[in-house]
């Protein structure tokens, strides 16, 4: 049954997002302005012509320097290098578009959460509710010890952790100021009521926050909570805290399966499953016959800069994967003791799915098929509908669309992809009113009375 689903437009500020190499060629070439604001807000421009619920931002700080330890390869490659700071351009994209959600991608090393709330809060002030935070925790080491750590922190230490952030924002952004204390009201002389501001005096393992929040309580109060870890530990924090969620499912029969898990999570937590919309990745190369679609896409995988690649899947998995010949068999990896059990486990999940249809599936082949994000599928408008079909009757809510080429690619995606799934209801034809969270739930621009969140008090 078609129904209309969420839309995420994915962006990097960085030259190479995900299509390690492409920038090479004359189509990619655009991404030589990606350090340039006027270039981003045309982006934005164009996903609200095309009705994307949400501009999402992704971001990294530090280098993909696994691979040799020195990161030379990634940053030869300008691999998710450089990085300019996402939320420096959020007040200007938001003054360009008056619906499309804007969500932000802060790690919990980068910014300490007093700060880190007061921006929020100004930000969905000047957007009048449209501001959503993807909570990272951060998987490069370089990250951490860009901001004084000795090395990155334990994998379930790092959740823990953004627990503790959330929790001290969130007692800012919803229990510092009662409502009703925002009077502004010359009668009594009394621009705020000071009796219904409260200091927080969180004091915990990572932060001691006095309080108080000290920007009024915007449209949203907290800004829309979306989370992408998938581990175990990612997951829980997602069930427990996220109102958008990631799925790595690759297939709708995966996406299926993995949606059931989580939705038992999120009900451990004494939550709903519609309260977490879950969303998968879509990254097409669009043709107007499947032949063009197909060749369009394998010229994006002729271009394949493979060394930058392997640098960039080594700073992802923390495994310096350098020195793998790119055509060894990947059956003979997936029994290499070196590897992690997680490493070989995906290296014997990607066999079994049979990625190499049919030849023996190799370490490059994999590389490309499976940690290259862009151009997985390709195909015509109506063949990409039928994918959304497909994704949308096993459950999922929506999708994470990655651009082959981080600018210049979506124009095609709105002239051609967009009117297809509006005629089959797959796409809104309008935007609904309200802030983010009332556009993406159809309720209130607070955070539910049922999120978990709910039942912390001031002075825990």
């Amino acid at each position: 049954m078609s129904r209309e689903l969420i839309y995420n437009g994915f962006l990097h500020l960085t030259p190479n997002h995900h299509s390690h190499g492409y920038w090479r060629t004359p189509e990619g070439q655009v991404q030589y302005n990606y350090n340039q604001l006027d270039a981003y807000v045309q982006t934005v421009k164009t996903l609200e012509k095309g009705l994307f619920d949400t501009l999402f931002i992704a971001d990294v700080v530090g280098v993909y320097d696994i691979e040799y330890g020195d990161g030379k390869t990634t940053m030869r490659a300008g691999t998710q290098f450089p990085e300019p700071d996402p939320i420096t351009i959020l007040s200007a994209l938001g003054l360009a578009t008056e619906n499309l959600g804007l969500v932000v991608t802060s790690n919990v090393i980068q910014t300490h959460p007093f700060s880190f709330a007061r921006q929020i809060s100004s930000l969905d002030e000047f957007t009048h509710g449209r501001i959503g935070w993807n909570i990272v925790t951060s998987y490069l080491s370089n990250g951490f010890r860009n901001y004084g750590y000795q090395d990155i922190v334990p994998h379930d230490e790092r959740y823990e952790w953004a627990q503790e952030y959330l929790d001290v924002a969130y007692k800012l952004w919803e229990l510092s100021w009662e409502e009703g204390a925002v009077l502004h009201d010359p009668a009594t002389n009394r621009f705020f009521d000071a009796d219904k501001i409260h200091k927080i005096n969180h004091v915990g393992k990572r932060y001691r926050v006095e309080g108080p929040h000290i920007v009024e309580p915007s449209p949203q109060r907290s800004p829309v909570f979306f989370q992408a870890g998938n581990s175990d530990a990612g997951r829980r924090f997602a069930a427990r805290n996220a109102e958008v969620t990631f799925l790595p499912s690759q297939t709708p029969d995966t996406a299926r399966k993995d949606i059931a898990i989580l939705n038992q999570d999120v009900v451990d937590y004494g939550r709903q499953p519609e309260d977490l919309k879950k969303l998968v990745m879509l990254s097409t190369v669009i043709g107007s016959t499947e032949e063009e679609a197909k060749r369009k896409q394998q010229y994006l995988f002729d271009n394949i800069d493979i060394n930058a690649l392997q640098g960039f899947y080594s700073g992802g998995s923390g495994i310096d994967l350098a020195n793998i010949d790119p055509d060894t068999p990947l059956t003979e990896l997936s029994r290499r003791e070196e590897f992690s059990q997680h490493m070989r486990s995906k290296f014997r999940i990607a066999v079994d799915a049979d990625y190499g249809q049919g030849h023996v599936l190799t370490w490059r082949e994999y590389l490309i098929q499976h940690a290259l994000l862009p151009g997985r599928f390709a195909g015509t408008p109506e063949q990409i509908a039928d994918r959304v079909q497909q994704f949308a009757d096993a459950g999922v809510d929506g999708f994470n669309v990655v651009p082959v080429t981080t600018l210049g690619w979506w124009d095609e995606w709105v002239e051609h992809v967009v009117p297809v799934l509006q005629k089959r209801g797959l796409a809104q034809t309008a935007y609904k009113p309200g802030t983010l969270r009332e556009k993406i739930f159809g309720k209130e621009s607070k955070l539910p009375a049922s999120h978990p969140q709910r039942t912390l008090t001031l002075g825990e």
